[in-house]
């Protein structure tokens, strides 16, 4: 009894198949795709905006409540580890068995609502970089490029179920969210502070050297 029961499984598993890609919790090999090339993109850009800007364009304020280039580029400095470390806090969660009900809609709103620069919101507390040791472009981009390429080593080889674990971040609105999209935000957050940068540059009285 207990061998054709045994017969009986092996059967219903070999008929029900590999997990189907919707089923899969693992990155699609579209979604690894779409995040390194938000990845590269928003890197690119980043360094094309921060290429040969002065010490005086890097501390220059168009209004004492408005933040610098050096502050911009600051707070995405402490974004990519913030956004990456919960990620990887969601990893250490049970995988959600409603994973897909919970956050199967969210990777589409990042992508429509993080770029969009109509909507400004106040940088919560944790990634204000007011009041930190200010820094200079060269030690900015030197951080940086070390930070993104850990973060784009993991997303070209994870094989991790990033899908099925979420946790909260920082904005109640996005709620719950995957390690997957966490990681997304990553450079979808860079690419709406990189169209910040260049409102900077192009507002009058930036300094022309």
């Amino acid at each position: 009894m207990i061998r054709c029961a045994g017969v009986v499984l092996v059967v219903l598993l070999a008929l029900a198949g590999p997990l189907s890609a919707a089923d899969d919790p693992g990155m699609t090999p579209d979604e690894r795709q779409k995040l390194l090339s938000y990845l590269d993109r928003s890197q690119q850009e980043l360094e094309g905006l921060l290429d040969g800007v002065t010490e005086q364009q890097w501390h220059w304020k168009a209004a004492p409540d408005r933040w610098s280039i050096g502050e911009v580029a600051r707070h995405l400095l402490i974004s990519e580890d913030y956004l990456f470390d919960q990620a990887m806090l969601a990893m250490k969660n049970p995988a959600d068995p409603e994973w897909q009900t919970k956050t199967g809609t969210k990777t589409a709103l990042l992508e429509r609502a993080l770029p969009d620069r109509t909507r400004r919101v106040q940088a919560p507390e944790p990634l204000n970089p007011l009041g930190d040791e200010p820094m200079t472009r060269a030690q900015v981009l030197a951080s940086f490029r070390q930070k993104r390429a850990r973060t784009r080593q993991f997303a070209e080889t994870t094989q991790l179920p990033l899908r099925a674990h979420l946790t909260k971040g920082l904005f109640p609105f996005f709620d719950p969210l995957n390690a997957y999209q966490f990681v997304l935000y990553i450079p979808l957050h860079m690419i709406r502070h990189n169209q910040q940068i260049a409102e900077v540059k192009a507002t009058a009285g930036y300094p022309a050297k």
